[in-house]
């Protein structure tokens, strides 16, 4: 086989790390977007039941968002990796 058909497949390191920082973000984007139109979106009411211990404009409820949005991308990770890698090897 050449080295032109090899798939690599991420390591679950890269991937839980990329989509960590990526829910982070979005997390920060949507916190940020609440701060500056407060009136009209209310995003922070779809983070609420997602993320354990989050509270609207608490330093603590800020932080414990951001560490669970930052462990939700290491949660798909763990769970996405094993199913990838087990239809690429099928495939």
């Amino acid at each position: 086989m050449s080295d032109a058909h090899v798939v690599r497949v991420p390591s679950i390191f890269t991937v839980g790390h990329a989509l960590s920082v990526f829910l982070l973000l979005t997390y920060l984007i949507c916190i940020g977007f609440g701060l500056l139109v407060p009136g009209e979106a209310r995003m922070y009411e779809a983070w609420a039941p997602l993320l354990p211990g989050f509270e609207w404009l608490t330093v603590t409820g800020f932080v414990f968002g951001a560490i669970g949005a930052y462990a939700y991308g290491w949660y798909i990770a763990v769970v996405f990796m094993p199913i990838y890698r087990f239809f690429e090897r099928r495939s």
